[in-house]
């Protein structure tokens, strides 16, 4: 499958729309300036069009399989993962003490959009190890760090993420892995987890597991978990991978997607770990890196998006059928539309992700409160919007082939399988709606406010140049300010029922305001045109979509068990 690093979009972005100079302008990230990104998305950008792309559909073709009790990998993948890890792809962003290169978040989660929209699955793998390595930055001792933050960001050794049991899903308080000090400053973990990517494989010289699981002490629910690295391989003293650990991989889930992405069923049996950060503490260690990978996640989702739609253009480009001014499906109305709505949004959540990237940024570089509210608020809605995107315009891709989509040697139905599952897992999206209005509410919608306040002055400044694209602009800002006040009025149960619209309505309306920054900043060029599609046709679901987070739980509760099973 062909595919494109959308370079130019990331340039218009960054410089216009997300103000990415801000992150230059501090100490920190001083040095990460136009020539440090102009190297980074075109070198990243090179390796993801020559080497990641052919290997899409040989994950999908030629699955991951478990073989002996040890993951093989899909043909190609090995040599696939040592470029990411040689071009120094898999940790960027990480502490340049143990061999990262201290880079912004921003351009990692430019490269993780690259990456998955050339080959998802493998790119799971460097996902799943950047947030052990921020976890481990974060949280570990100087010894734990010492050995395993060197080989985590060469990318010799890959880490993984085990919070989900059987038993225990999205209600991660459930759990019942236990861990028992072993006397001697480690500890026994015994237990099962689900749906650990990349849970093995066989291309890197160890595969280090971050693991949730009880002490003896450990009290019910999420105050009682501690947070566990639990090596495949037990470092010896020289820190080379040693005796294998008492753990290992049960079977390899069949996917309706990502199959070249072995997601495993894990035991654990006595095996030694480490604790992580303090005891009875894991589940804010832990989050240090599931809120890594959710704006991860989203990236997979816009990808993914990215590489659907252009496989969609390409195709429209060049199938003749019917009469048209191009000759081609390109030239009739419904077609266009559906890609220029792939395109518009594929814009939006892109843009919410790279805002969401330089908060992060700028509250790490000035430790400012703001900062780091604006970077919580807008991770739900990347996380979110960026998958329902992803899958979407995947979805959009097929229908666009036709009934040709629906034949699985087009390659677009792989797309709409592999992403289906990015609005799911790192949390669900509904959970990220409910985060939304619940905990990031928390502060009465000040840090919602503030952000409402850059949407409606920026329209107000436009408004003499481009009058009819910042008034919509603006006065969806006044909806979504209304709604918010609402909704920091209604209780949890009332604000829960309107979660998912909520979020939706937000997304719309930050869609806008980075559509008009496009427009201003490209006038009478493209982006100005795709703002005036996306403003005329898109923004104004903001509105039903609103009176939908509005309308309380009276309607959505009062349906019983029994009206929903007739």
């Amino acid at each position: 499958m062909t595919y494109r690093a959308p370079l130019d979009t990331y340039r218009l972005i960054l410089n216009h729309v997300v103000d990415y100079d801000r992150v230059t302008r501090t100490d920190r990230f001083a040095e990460a300036g136009a020539e440090t990104v102009e190297a980074i998305l075109t070198g990243a950008g090179r390796m993801c069009e020559e080497v990641l792309a052919p290997l899409q559909r040989n994950g999908d073709l030629d699955p991951a399989r478990l073989e002996n009790g040890v993951v093989r990998t899909s043909r190609g993948f090995a040599e696939g993962y040592r470029a990411i890890a040689e071009g120094g792809w898999v940790a960027i962003a990480a502490d340049p003490q143990f061999g990262g290169m201290g880079l912004p978040m921003t351009l990692t989660t430019a490269v993780n959009d690259m990456m998955s929209a050339a080959c998802l699955s493998l790119q799971l793998n460097p996902l799943m190890t950047q947030g052990q390595i921020e976890a481990l930055e974060h949280h570990a001792s100087d010894a734990i760090k010492a050995l395993y933050l060197p080989k985590l960001i060469s990318g010799d050794w890959s880490g993984t993420m085990n919070l989900t049991e059987p038993q225990a899903g999205s209600d991660v308080g459930a759990l019942t892995s236990r861990a028992v000090p072993n006397g001697d400053g480690t500890y026994a973990i015994t237990g099962q987890k689900i749906y650990i990517s990349w849970g093995d494989n066989d291309f890197t010289e160890n595969v280090c597991h971050l693991v949730l699981a009880r002490l003896p002490d450990g009290g019910p629910g999420t105050k009682g978990i501690s947070l566990f690295l639990v090596p495949k391989l037990i470092p010896d003293a020289e820190g080379r991978p040693g005796v294998a650990n008492s753990l290992k991989v049960v079977s390899v889930e069949h996917k309706l997607g990502l199959h070249g992405s072995p997601t495993c069923v894990m035991s654990y049996e006595g095996a030694t770990g480490w604790l992580i950060g303090q005891a009875h503490d894991g589940m804010r260690a832990m989050f240090t890196m599931m809120n890594n990978a959710r704006l991860g996640v989203a990236m997979q989702g816009i990808g993914v998006a990215e590489a659907a739609y252009q496989h969609a253009l390409a195709y429209a480009e060049t199938r003749r059928q019917g009469r048209s001014e191009t000759g081609t499906i390109l030239g009739h109305a419904d077609v266009r539309r559906m890609l220029a709505t792939m395109k518009a949004d594929l814009f939006t959540a892109r843009a919410i992700a790279l805002d969401c990237a330089v908060s992060i940024d700028l509250a790490r570089a000035t430790g400012a409160a703001d900062w780091r509210a604006r970077a919580a608020l807008l991770t739900p809605v990347a996380k979110a919007f960026g998958t329902d995107t992803g899958i979407a315009v995947a979805e959009m891709g097929v229908q666009v082939h036709g009934g040709m989509g629906y034949v699985e040697e087009t390659g677009a139905a792989q797309y709409a399988r592999d992403v289906r599952v990015t609005a799911i897992y790192e949390g669900t999206n509904g959970i990220q709606a409910m985060d939304l209005v619940g905990r990031k509410m928390m502060d009465g919608g000040e840090a919602a406010f503030r952000l409402l306040d850059e949407i409606e002055g920026f329209a107000e400044g436009a408004r003499d140049a481009l009058p009819d694209l910042a008034e919509p602009v603006w006065q969806a800002g006044e909806t979504l300010r209304e709604t918010v006040e609402a909704l920091v009025a209604q209780e949890a149960t009332e604000r829960f029922a309107g979660a998912v619209p909520f979020l939706r309505g937000f997304a719309r309306v930050l869609g806008g305001h980075y559509h008009l920054r496009a427009a201003m900043a490209a006038r009478g060029q493209g982006p100005e045109r795709l703002a005036r599609f996306y403003i005329a046709r898109l923004l104004p679901e903001h509105a039903g979509l609103l009176v939908q987070a509005r309308a309380g739980a009276d309607t959505v509760m009062a349906l019983t068990p029994d009206d929903l099973a007739a």
